[in-house]
């Protein structure tokens, strides 16, 4: 025996049976077997209505859905609504208000036509339905394309990753041109309180930072221009904002505003507070 004549499922030398009942084989058909007719019918085709059902006939004739032949179309439909009718009655009422849809569009092809009025086509008794065939049928196309599209937990899964702690809110970054705008109201407002008062004053960009540290707190944020005094002149606005961005450079604080154009805020990076140079 040759390796093709091997059946791998059943490798036995004895007759394969014709079936198996309850682990037994089975080798001669029962002469005393009965089988139904309807157990052998099987529909193959479900429809999800009369138009559904309409558009499988149309189609499957490849007939041309501008110019629908009423008779045959009829004769089909009739057939598969009386199959129907059979197996399951529930169904049969839509389909038969459908038949005798088909059959009244055929009976008014078949009267004479009334005259047209003149400069306007006749009436096509079958225009109505055309219509309603074609909508259904670009709603099906349109089902088709969306039911195309992935679907979760049937072509994919959604991740879902949970975090023990929040996480901080970090605010956006400020441009330079924040700082400029920000500056030139400043300096606006100095220009505004300015004094004619001569006075000679030793300004230190160093005790600026101490001050500016003093007046933070962590986790807190102050607005960028409550840093500066509100009656300070040009020189200690310019000190004061040489001392931030001193302070930014060395990461000892943070410059930061909720939105573009927002205002600005400073805060305290959370680092060790130290004692600058200077400082008592």
């Amino acid at each position: 025996m040759t390796d093709a004549a091997i059946d791998l499922e059943h490798p036995s030398p004895e007759p394969k049976p014709l079936a198996r009942v309850y682990g037994e084989a089975l080798n001669v058909m029962p002469t005393d077997l009965y089988i139904p007719p309807e157990a052998l019918e099987v529909f193959l085709e479900s429809f999800e209505g009369p138009l559904d059902l309409l558009l499988y006939l149309i189609r499957k004739q490849n007939i041309n859905v501008l110019d629908i032949p009423m008779a045959e179309l009829t004769r089909q439909y009739l057939g598969y609504v009386e199959m129907m009718r059979r197996t399951q009655l529930e169904l049969a009422a839509e389909y038969l208000l459908m038949a005798a849809v088909l059959i009244e569009i055929k009976s008014r092809l078949l009267l004479p036509k009334p005259p047209a009025p003149p400069g306007e086509e006749a009436e096509d008794p079958r225009a109505e339905l055309v219509r309603r065939l074609l909508e259904y049928e670009r709603m099906k196309q349109a089902a088709r394309a969306i039911d195309d599209h992935p679907l979760v937990e049937r072509d994919f899964a959604l991740v879902r990753v949970w975090f023990d702690h929040v996480a901080a809110a970090r605010m956006p970054d400020v441009h330079p041109d924040d700082l400029k705008a920000a500056w030139a109201a400043l300096i606006q407002r100095a220009r505004v309180n300015r004094h004619h008062l001569v006075t000679r004053e030793q300004l230190s960009v160093r005790s600026e930072m101490s001050r500016v540290l003093k007046m933070l707190e962590p986790l807190r944020f102050l607005e960028f221009t409550s840093l500066f005094s509100e009656h300070a002149d040009v020189p200690h606005l310019v000190v004061t904002f040489l001392a931030m961005l001193e302070l930014a450079r060395e990461q000892l604080i943070e410059i930061a505003q909720t939105a573009p154009y927002a205002p600005i805020h400073v805060t305290l990076t959370g680092t060790p507070a130290f004692a600058l140079d200077g400082d008592e």
